[in-house]
């Protein structure tokens, strides 16, 4: 039996090797042509469950309009959704429908994940409910963003994402009309 070239090996490698790298070339790729060249939506934030502790380097978002009628509840839980968004009067995005399917409408589209359905809505997991921050602002961040949230005569706190073609991108969260990061800064000055 005859050993393969030298050649061909070094060559299938280095197929190999490019194959490996593609993937994860094109995923950033793709975010980076969303966050450049996709829609910006602004999505209302509400507050987190208080039973939900800080889990690290990231705060974790809740969505206002994260919920759509349905009339079929053949939706398996977890199952991907394409979840179609429109902007209201005061420009924040809200959820219009889910499909199993790509739908044929003008209306920008992302991809979520199907949750139980309670008294005739759908609930939606939001691929984009994590704004990660630098690891010595994020607890800090956290604790503004919920209770910033509980305040009912806040303006409200909401997260831009860039959405295109199915793909999505958290921004930014902005919490009294800065974003969070500046927010945290101003309220360490304040409490000096």
């Amino acid at each position: 039996m005859k050993l393969p070239n030298k050649k061909f090996l070094i060559a299938g490698f280095a197929l190999t090797v490019l194959a490996q790298l593609a993937i994860p070339l094109k995923m950033v790729y793709d975010s980076e042509m969303t966050a450049s060249h996709g829609t910006e939506y602004k999505f209302r934030t509400r507050p987190i469950d208080p039973s939900d502790p800080f889990r690290g380097k990231y705060i974790t978002l809740d969505f206002e309009s994260s919920s759509v009628n349905i009339d079929n509840t053949d939706w398996k839980y977890g199952e991907e959704a394409y979840v179609y968004i429109k902007t209201d009067a005061e420009g924040f995005a809200y959820v219009t429908n889910m499909s199993h399917q790509p739908l044929d409408t003008p209306n920008d589209y992302f991809m979520g994940k199907a949750r139980p359905v309670y008294d005739g809505k759908m609930n939606i997991d939001f691929p984009f409910d994590r704004f990660y921050m630098e690891e010595g602002k994020a607890y800090e961040a956290e604790l503004a963003y919920t209770e910033y949230n509980n305040d009912t005569v806040a303006r409200p706190a909401y997260a831009v994402v860039a959405v295109k073609g199915g793909n999505c991108v958290l921004k930014d969260v902005i919490i009294d009309g800065m974003p969070i990061r500046e927010y945290v800064l101003k309220e360490r000055e304040k409490g000096k």
